[in-house]
């Protein structure tokens, strides 16, 4: 598992930029992206194996047109549960805190092929642990919550 892709946007309802790195800044978001506000939605995931399937859908999308900061590769991101823990590279950790959200129904890549994979499968997390990003970095997750069985039901 690793880092495909660093983006970042000056502007909210845009696509991203794909850059060289990428600063996390624990407890607020990605240094100088419009989305940085400290909310739970701190930074946006999206797996690079779910915009391959957007391109087999006849989109023509690249990392960072989801709007998404880091786009990973080797993982199901929307498998795993809130509260799950990333790592990347040797300093950063993550908390996944929402997965998916709700679509702007206007999108240009929801009105060229009828669909979008971010309000089912991008992800959200809260930065724990800041530090730089770049491109190639190790992807991993570090924990998952335990999901508590209710007896009798």
């Amino acid at each position: 598992m690793r880092i495909a892709a660093v983006s970042t946007s000056a502007h909210k309802g845009e696509k991203k930029t794909n850059q060289p790195q990428i600063t996390l800044v624990a407890g607020h978001g990605v240094e100088g992206d419009a989305h940085a506000d400290g909310s739970h939605r701190q930074l946006s995931l999206l797996a690079l194996e779910d915009i391959e399937y957007m391109r087999g859908k006849g989109a023509d999308v690249h990392p960072g047109d989801f709007a998404e900061n880091i786009t990973t590769e080797g993982v199901e991101l929307y498998t795993c549960p809130v509260g799950t823990r990333f790592g990347i590279g040797q300093d950063v950790e993550l908390v996944l805190t929402q997965i998916g959200k709700e679509c702007h129904m206007g999108c240009a890549i929801r009105q060229q092929v009828g669909d979008c994979i971010m309000p089912r499968r991008g992800v959200f997390c809260r930065i724990v642990k800041g530090g730089v990003v770049k491109p190639g970095d190790e992807f991993r997750v570090l924990s998952k919550p335990e999901i508590l069985s209710v007896q009798g039901a």
